[in-house]
């Protein structure tokens, strides 16, 4: 049995999801959440132990992508799938680099959320290609001592495996992914 936490900020879609979920063989929603506070959240996935977790990208009051980051930091941390309303292809990166395992657009069909939430159980990633303007978009934006370390978590490389890489702590390379996120947020186009 595969164990879903739903974080959305809406009830509708928080309920709608948990029935789609409910009934496919195999996939247990554990329960739903709003992320209004990460405190309340990490007790929440503490005490459901989720295999995965569905995340709103667009969290407003807070930001899915550190929302993401702060679960993908929790011991035995589940697998994250950021779950966006907008296809566009300028969310890959910056979910990638907030440790995203998956990410998937709200309109894709039940069975295509399924299959992400099996892939993700069993340690797969679920991430749309990334087109090579955007890689070179990124690549302009982002200082040389940053490149290496997209490189690296685009390849799946773990935050403390790239430190290890580098030979620099655990925590600098937290603290140039966010700053990473933050620059790719402000440079790159926005979804439309």
């Amino acid at each position: 049995m595969i164990r879903v936490l739903i974080v959305d900020d809406h009830p509708a879609m928080r309920a709608g999801l948990t029935a789609v979920l409910r009934a496919e063989p195999g996939i247990v929603p554990l329960a739903a959440a709003s992320a209004s506070a990460p405190e309340d959240l990490d007790q929440v996935v503490a005490r459901h132990r989720p295999d995965v977790v569905v995340l709103d990208y667009h969290l407003p009051g807070t930001d899915g992508l550190r929302v993401c980051r702060r679960l993908k930091a929790m011991d035995r941390a589940p697998a994250v799938l950021l779950y966006s309303a907008y296809a566009d292809a300028s969310l890959v990166i910056p979910a990638v680099l907030a440790g995203a395992d998956g990410l998937l657009n709200k309109s894709a069909p039940a069975p295509e959320l399924f299959d992400a939430l099996r892939s993700l159980a069993r340690g797969d990633r679920v991430l749309p290609p990334i087109p090579r303007e955007l890689m070179t978009s990124a690549s302009a934006v982002l200082g040389t001592d940053q490149l290496p370390v997209l490189a690296m978590v685009l390849d799946g490389t773990r935050t403390d495996e790239v430190a290890d890489t580098l030979r620099t702590t655990t925590e600098d390379i937290t603290r140039r992914l966010d700053d990473m996120i933050d620059r790719l947020r402000v440079e790159l186009p926005a979804p439309a």
